[in-house]
């Protein structure tokens, strides 16, 4: 409930909740009060439900997509060269905005070195297959389909089960494991409990050796963030295996140029090495942001309009572990949420000495996201309109 009146002039609060109501049909979203502008005696609520409606169209707000759609327009309209070099050792790929000269830096693009090897796309097939994989990402990321959930077992856990030569029985896993970075993992002996999971989901390629009392040693699903990718490139073979190159990989990307690496990587590795669908990370984006401007709101009594003010808008993004999470919710039929959050006593990260959250992440809003999760599902907007039947999560501190 509110506790703070809000901050904001009263005659744009009318004209937004009388505009939003309008078009709030069939809209549903976490319970919320009415609230008040100014003096609660002699104002009028602005009404919990015009008040979710603002939730949603702020959350569906992207102040950074006509950027990217720029950047993924120049990628894809741009000049691509792809030469052998250091006598035939590593392969160069660049990217030159078109009509730029090469060698001005002001029109490059994306620039890759990596150690040449037999399995690499022939320098003619290069610019074609990026092409395709940052048109089809960019063109289903465009889409705001919640039911990309029901697709999940087919995109992620079939490739999955048919490299481990599982049956395909088209059905989610018993029990999942999504295993975050936390210091928090420290404070506790739960690796023999990870590892009983069907499935366990480690993240960023958190180093487990040396830790197995505290994180356990199974891995099934490696989940990394493209530029985790790109520092795995620029190894031989695109080494990005600690957990072995046995492991799938699913990658979620970070930067429309990234695909270079994604290209480069999967025509080595062994195994599975899975890109999440476009449409699927919008669905992340719009509930963490939802969640966001509403944590905002309650905390600070302002209206959700100025959480711009108090954040990076172009760069505000979801974690790794939010969408792992989200990923688990569609092939799992129990979750298991181990080393998310933190203490004062405990070290941002299990495994480094990093000190502090990144400022793109809103952490405070994915803890209320996974405490939803395991208190009142039912309540999260947008995973209602999924068509999946979300899991049991259980949340291990």
């Amino acid at each position: 409930m509110m506790k703070h009146s809000l901050r904001f002039p009263f005659v744009l609060l009318v004209l937004v909740a009388t505009a939003l109501s309008c078009c709030s049909v069939g809209r549903r979203a976490l319970t919320l009060q009415p609230i008040y502008s100014g003096d609660a005696s002699s104002s009028p609520p602005l009404v919990a439900e015009a008040l979710n409606e603002t939730l949603f169209v702020l959350a569906a707000a992207e102040p950074g997509a006509e950027e990217l759609r720029q950047d993924v327009e120049d990628l894809l309209g741009g000049n691509l060269e792809s030469a052998e070099v250091i006598g035939g050792r590593y392969r160069h790929i660049e990217i030159w905005r078109r009509g730029a000269k090469p060698g001005g830096r002001s029109g490059l693009m994306a620039r890759l070195r990596f150690p040449a090897r037999g399995e690499h796309p022939d320098h003619s097939r290069v610019f074609p297959e990026f092409r395709k994989l940052l048109g089809d990402w960019f063109r289903d990321r465009r889409q705001f389909r919640p039911d990309v959930m029901l697709e999940l077992l087919e995109r992620i856990k079939r490739p999955i089960d048919l490299h481990y030569g599982y049956p395909d029985t088209g059905r989610p896993y018993a029990t999942c494991a999504v295993v975050g970075n936390s210091g928090i993992l420290l404070k506790s002996e739960q690796g023999d409990l990870i590892d009983g999971h069907d499935l366990v989901i480690r993240l960023n390629n958190a180093r487990i050796a040396g830790y197995q009392r505290h994180v356990g040693s199974k891995t099934s699903l490696s989940f990394i963030n493209s530029n985790v990718l790109r520092s795995c490139s620029l190894h031989s073979g695109c080494y990005c295996h600690p957990y072995g190159g046995f492991v799938p990989i699913v990658i979620y990307i970070c930067q429309p140029a990234h695909f270079l690496e994604y290209m480069v990587c999967n025509s080595t590795h062994k195994s599975p090495l899975l890109v999440t669908d476009g449409r699927f990370d919008t669905l992340c984006a719009r509930i963490i942001k939802y969640y966001s401007l509403k944590t905002f709101m309650e905390k600070t009594g302002n209206h959700p309009m100025l959480w711009g003010k108090f954040h990076d808008q172009k760069m505000f993004h979801y974690s790794s572990g939010m969408q792992a999470v989200v990923l688990a919710l569609g092939v799992c039929e129990k979750v298991s949420i181990f080393g998310f959050g933190k203490s004062p006593d405990a070290k941002h990260h299990y495994h480094t000495n990093q000190k502090a959250e990144l400022d793109l992440h809103d952490y405070a809003a994915e803890y209320e996201f996974y405490r939803d999760l395991a208190e009142r599902p039912e309540a999260i907007p947008f995973l209602r309109d999924a068509g999946i039947k979300v899991p049991s999560v259980v949340f291990y501190h």
